[in-house]
């Protein structure tokens, strides 16, 4: 028997061990068909790009001892508050049930919206510090933002305060190992999510951390779509100004937050940490009067947590959902969720940025223009610079904030949190600015998008075909 007989059969042998396993984990159909496809018509390429991007990592569960090690207990939501928040009961209801995270009650909570006025508040925060600071990004780049915070760090380490963090290791690939290096030195306990390795790399490379946290003694609390990178400050040079939305917490839900930060820092540490005492730092300090609920999603849930918020979030509306996103690719779930929303009389309305980082993803996101304006959705592209915030609000009544783009990597690949904010004052301000933001936006028609060139339409369609991936 030759050599190339024996690949062959050991090709074919393999190939069928995954068709199995595809069968057996009772994925879509479509989805399905699509990999048994890729896998016997591209030799050796379809087996390593089911490896990597194929795999159901919410039955596999390859990172197991996060979820072993994290089992919150479900608090039972009492009846009296589900009637006092009848409105949006099933929602917190929803949360509590997958991410074991109730409403909290008595929050400050304070937009921040684009760099200068986020890093203003991160940084004085920090500086306040007096017990311990733990970091969390998906994206952290060398540059003047990274230089201010090591030298902050070396102050506060100076002064017995606690410093850990957490980076993506693909989202932080430009971070230079002097850099890191320098924070290891000054004492910063720092590690990167899932980095390089060999047995890693077949099971890992798909999934990454994109959320953002930074937690401040367990009393004061940051999350929302901003990295740190100088772009927020000076602008790309390409795309122009960096445009973002990021959330500041003072009260209980902060404690939500930090549970997040402290399950992570598990998978990549393996050490435990212990939740601040909120009760004994921060209540007295808190004069909020905000319901929050925390949020939090990622491969290993067994539920797409994210996606089923944004869902039931569409399907509450009542007078109007407004959305701001970057990366509209919603899938036949939500997509359908919003034309129904939208065809029954909610006033719908989505807000992307023209210009896209990426040709791919921007292409992707003008391939579902024509389906959403079929169904009486307006769209509206803002043209200044990049608009990367993910904001959904509706109804004076409820909001998020948050890290989570509304897109199958978010819902299925990527670690990711958001923060749900209940309340009418919140929400109005959100639709205000929303509004604003619109109005120097330009509106799509669906006629006029209908006569687009067939070279545009066929820029959508194969881009299209990506979404799955992107």
């Amino acid at each position: 028997m030759t050599l190339t007989v024996v690949l062959v059969i050991l090709y074919i042998m393999v190939a069928l061990t995954m068709v199995i396993g595809i069968l057996v984990n009772g994925a879509r159909p479509s989805k399905t068909l699509a990999w048994l496809l890729a896998i016997f018509t591209i030799p050796v390429g379809g087996i390593i790009l089911y490896l990597l991007l194929g795999r159901n990592r919410r039955k596999n569960k390859i990172l197991r001892k996060k979820q072993a090690a994290f089992s919150r207990v479900k608090t039972q939501l009492p009846t009296e508050m589900l009637k006092e928040n009848d409105r949006h009961g099933r929602v917190m209801s929803l949360i509590n049930k997958n991410c074991r995270f109730p409403p909290t009650f008595q929050n400050s909570a304070v937009l921040l919206k684009d760099g200068k006025t986020t890093f203003e508040s991160i940084f004085k925060a920090l500086e306040g510090a007096s017990s311990y600071i733990y970091l969390q990004y998906y994206i952290f780049e060398d540059g003047e933002l990274a230089d201010r915070l090591l030298n902050l760090f070396r102050s506060k380490i100076n002064e017995g305060v606690k410093v850990r963090m957490i980076y993506d290791s693909i989202g932080s690939y430009t971070l230079s190992k002097k850099y890191v290096n320098a924070l290891k030195s000054i004492g910063v306990e720092v590690y990167p999510f899932l980095p390089f390795r060999f047995d890693y790399f077949l099971s890992s490379l798909n999934y990454r951390n994109h959320r953002k946290i930074i937690i401040v003694d367990g009393i004061q609390g940051f999350t929302g779509g901003i990295n740190i990178s100088d772009k927020y400050l000076r602008g790309d040079p390409n795309l122009g100004t960096w445009h973002d939305m990021h959330l500041q917490l003072i009260g209980p839900a902060v404690k939500q937050l930090e549970e997040v930060f402290i399950a992570d820092w598990y998978l990549v540490a393996e050490q435990q940490l212990q939740i601040g005492s909120y009760v004994e730092n921060g209540a007295s300090k808190s004069s909020g009067d905000k319901v929050v609920q925390i949020v939090s999603s990622g491969p290993e849930d067994d539920f797409p947590n994210i996606q089923q918020v944004y869902f039931e979030m569409i399907n509450d509306a009542k007078d109007y959902l407004y959305i701001t996103n970057p990366y509209i690719i919603p899938g036949n779930e939500i997509l359908l969720a919003l034309q129904t929303a939208s065809l029954s009389g909610v006033d719908v309305r989505i807000l992307v940025s023209e210009h896209s980082d990426s040709n791919l993803v921007g292409w992707t996101v003008r391939s579902y223009f024509e389906p959403l304006l079929k169904a009486g959705i307006r769209l509206f592209l803002f043209p200044d610079g990049f608009l990367h915030s993910k904001v959904l609000v509706s109804d004076d009544a409820i909001a998020s904030i948050g890290t989570a783009n509304i897109d199958v990597r978010s819902f299925e690949h990527n670690f990711e949190v958001n923060a749900l904010i209940y309340d009418e004052s919140f929400s109005k301000q959100l639709k205000t600015d929303f509004l604003q933001d619109c109005s120097r936006s330009k509106e799509l028609i669906f006629f006029e998008h209908n006569q687009r060139s067939w070279a545009t339409r066929l820029k959508e369609g194969t881009a299209r075909i990506f979404s799955p991936i992107l």
